[in-house]
Order: C-alpha cells, then sequence, then structure tokens
C-alpha cells in the first residue's frame, strides 16, 4: 500500500530534521566541552562554568523550534500565522522576563569581561566589600559590617566598578605636624629619618616623596607621601600602621615634637596715663 505524498514528504522531512539536530546538537555539545576546558584551565571555578550549560540548552531549544516550524511548512501550514502566533506569546514573555534576561546578559557582561570575581573586594553603587557570590541574577557583596548586599547584573554592569583586589599598590599619604618652635636642623632631622623609614621598610616602594607640605594653624606639616606594595586593604592598614609607629619612635628619640592644636594668645598693655 503506497504512502500517501503528503505524508511520505513530512516522513522524509522529519528523519531529515532529526538528523540534522543530532548533528548540531553533537557540535553543541563539543563546542561546550571545548569551552568549558578552556575556562577551567584559566579558572577552576569561574562562575562563567554555570552559564555556558545554560546558554547552551537556549541554543538546542531555538534549533528544535526551527525544525519544527520546517515540519509544519512542509505539511502546508502558514508560518506567518504560526511565527506571528509565536510573536505575541513571545512578546508577553518577554515583557514579563525583561529584567531577567537584562540580569542574564549583564551576569555575562561581567564574567566575560573579568570586571570583577569571587573574592575580589569591590566598590559598587557605594557598595563597599568582598564578592561571595555571582549568580545568573545578581552579585553578592559581603560589606565590612558584614552585611549581605545582593546587587542585580543588570545595575552591576551599567555601574562604576571600583575593583580594589586589582590594585598593583596602594597610595600612602601622611603628614606629620611639627611644633613651630622646631629648629631648621630638627626639620632637615625628620625629613631624613621619614627617608631612612620608608627605605627600610619592605612593603613600600622606595620612589616616595618627603616636603614640607603647607604651614597649619599650630604646626608644620611635612608629608610622606609613597605606595605600598599591595592592594590588600587590611594590609595596607598594617604597613600604614608600622610606618606610623616607627616615626613617633624616631621623632622622640631626636627630640623632635609633634604639634597638637593650640593658641597663643597675646595681651596688649595699654599704659593710659591718668592726671589728677
Amino acid at each position: 500500500m503506497a504512502l500517501d505524498p503528503k505524508l511520505q514528504n513530512g516522513l522524509i522531512a522529519v528523519g531529515i530534521n532529526i538528523i540534522a539536530l543530532y548533528v548540531l546538537f553533537k557540535v553543541i555539545d563539543i563546542v561546550d566541552r571545548k569551552i568549558i576546558d578552556k575556562i577551567k584551565s584559566q579558572e577552576s571555578n569561574s562562575p562563567l562554568l554555570r552559564f555556558i550549560p545554560i546558554i547552551m540548552k537556549i541554543i538546542k531549544v531555538v534549533l528544535v523550534f526551527i525544525a519544527i516550524t520546517g515540519i509544519l511548512q512542509t505539511q502546508g501550514y502558514s508560518m506567518s500565522s504560526i511565527i506571528a502566533g509565536f510573536g505575541i506569546g513571545g512578546l508577553a514573555v518577554g515583557m514579563a522576563a525583561k529584567d531577567t534576561l537584562a540580569d542574564i546578559f549583564g551576569s555575562l557582561s561581567i564574567l566575560s569581561d573579568k570586571v570583577y570575581r569571587i573574592g575580589d573586594y569591590v566598590k559598587v553603587n557605594g557598595i563597599e566589600g568582598y564578592v561571595e557570590d555571582i549568580s545568573i541574577r545578581s552579585t553578592k557583596i559581603r560589606d565590612l559590617d558584614n552585611f549581605l548586599n545582593t546587587i542585580p547584573n543588570n545595575v552591576a554592569a551599567n555601574a562604576i566598578v571600583t575593583n580594589v583586589s586589582q590594585a598593583r599598590k596602594r597610595l600612602l599619604k601622611i603628614t606629620f605636624g611639627v611644633t613651630y618652635s622646631t629648629s631648621d636642623d630638627s626639620i632637615e632631622k625628620a625629613k631624613q629619618l621619614l627617608n631612612e623609614i620608608g627605605q627600610n621598610h619592605k612593603d613600600i616602594h622606595n620612589d616616595f616623596t618627603i616636603a614640607i607640605h603647607d604651614l597649619g594653624e599650630s604646626s608644620i606639616n611635612i608629608r610622606f607621601m609613597g605606595y605600598v606594595k599591595t592592594g590588600s586593604y587590611f594590609k595596607f592598614l598594617k604597613v600604614r600602621g608600622e610606618f606610623i609607629a616607627e616615626v613617633v619612635k624616631a621623632f622622640r628619640a631626636n627630640g623632635i615634637d609633634f604639634a597638637f592644636p593650640s593658641r597663643s594668645i597675646y595681651i596688649e598693655s595699654d599704659n593710659t596715663k591718668i592726671e589728677n
């Protein structure tokens, strides 16, 4: 019994599409594995590893949709009406899911551009802390008060992000105020001591500057400006504390007095002659 030509064409179309989908799915799987292997070789725990399988599944769904529409077209169905129907439904779904899609694309932008990674210390939209997680929809940042902040990835992707962890060095700028009664020789000695302490500290770059910065209300201000060899804020605080402690010790040992807020009051005597 001969098959109906229309049915026969339909079966052939189904067979061709199944074979084509099988081949394409295999190619997608190969590409998927290669991308994942490449990412793992660069960063074993990269959040991108979560997104690649999702993207590949979306591609497969799109291919299945294309194959189904092709089969229906061979059976005489109007593709314009089918696509229009999917278009209206897709528009409704798209409107409902636009924020989610924006977050997904935002996360891909963050991860592909390597804006920040898990463990980095960042500043995003006024929030400052360590990145704990980067998911499909949001980034979680643990601030210094130990609060967990969740930022939508579409917001983070469009914000000005300061990645403190990527800093190669941090600016160390400290002003030391000495009293106005400090002699010229003692001021030069203070600058010499600052230079020696800076040179001898292993975590401070040697290309620093020491100069009299300005004259304050109650002090002559000597400024030290250089860089600490770290991007870590906590290590920076440690080095800064060590440096200040060494300066205080050296100044005291050499009789250089730190200034403190004070005022000098001058009373003018009015010697008025009183005649009887």
